[in-house]
């Protein structure tokens, strides 16, 4: 099988996404925090670490993840070779490279969340017969998230054996 670097990134609009998604816990962490500091306003230096260590995860998993993630993450579909696969690239700290030849899709599905849908976005799963489990090609536009999904199930329908 031929490696390929996958060459196409998730919707632009992904970024925002996945910010506002880190964003909901840690929002919901500062209110507590100034709901501790309300109810016990003695302890100022433990108020203090846990504003910095707020302000850190903050910056780090609302403006720096998403950003990196973005630049990370890229998937593609080739057909035309001699081997047809899916591949992924995901991650930011951990990084993860996945190879799924059509020859071994079982089904492929698409998921939308919350915010996925108030952006207009999909993540595609495709499910192999493997036991590294499936692949999933995450903050699509739904146009090319349903054109995925049509030329996958095309592509391995046609195919001559059976994923199992």
């Amino acid at each position: 099988m031929t490696l390929v670097d996958p060459a196409n990134p998730p919707s632009r609009k992904a970024p925002m996404v996945w910010a506002l998604a880190a964003a909901i816990p840690w929002a919901v962490l500062s209110v507590a925090q100034v709901a501790w500091l309300v109810f016990d306003a003695s302890r100022g230096w433990w108020h203090a670490l846990a504003a910095v260590v707020t302000v850190f995860g903050i910056v780090t998993f609302v403006v720096v993840a998403p950003l990196w993630r973005y630049r990370v993450h890229r998937w593609d579909v080739c057909i035309d070779v001699p081997t047809p696969a899916v591949f992924t690239r995901t991650g930011w700290l951990v990084q993860e490279r996945r190879i799924a030849p059509i020859s071994r899709v079982q089904t492929v599905d698409t998921h939308r969340g919350p915010l996925d849908r108030i952006f207009g976005l999909a993540n595609v799963t495709v499910t192999t017969a493997s036991s590294a489990g499936a692949v999933r090609i995450v903050a699509l536009d739904v146009d090319v998230a349903d054109r995925i999904v049509a030329q996958l199930t095309d592509v391995a329908a046609i195919g001559d054996r059976d994923a199992t």
